[in-house]
């Protein structure tokens, strides 16, 4: 890539950004309630979210060779429990992180 390449390249990441966090304050001014659709789609989205990244995560766990998906399920389950003692998402997510990673130098696997 040209540097004048790479600067368009930023500039329009950069106006995309910028595009995508003010867009939602231009339409839904705060003089009026925000549709039932858009409250829906913010209770909804994050969770499945989170579920699509577990599926990710899992896709090429093999329970039937090596490890038997032992460090990643056992992650999954710490996670859970950390976040519903601590209530805290970076809690969870970097508790969980750490787990696994302790898991698969522990087994010998990284």
């Amino acid at each position: 890539m040209t540097v004048l390449q790479q600067v368009a390249t930023i500039l329009a990441a950069a106006a995309a950004t910028v595009l995508t966090r003010a867009l939602p304050f231009a339409v839904f001014s705060s003089d009026k309630k925000t549709p039932r659709v858009v409250r829906y789609l913010g209770a909804a989205l994050p969770p499945a979210v989170f579920g699509l990244l577990v599926v990710y995560c899992l896709r090429n766990v093999d329970v039937m060779g090596g490890s038997h998906g032992v460090p990643e399920f056992a992650a999954i389950l710490g996670t859970a429990a950390l976040h519903l003692w601590k209530r805290n998402m970076p809690v969870s997510i970097f508790g969980g992180t750490a787990l696994y990673l302790v898991l698969l130098y522990a087994l010998g696997l990284a």
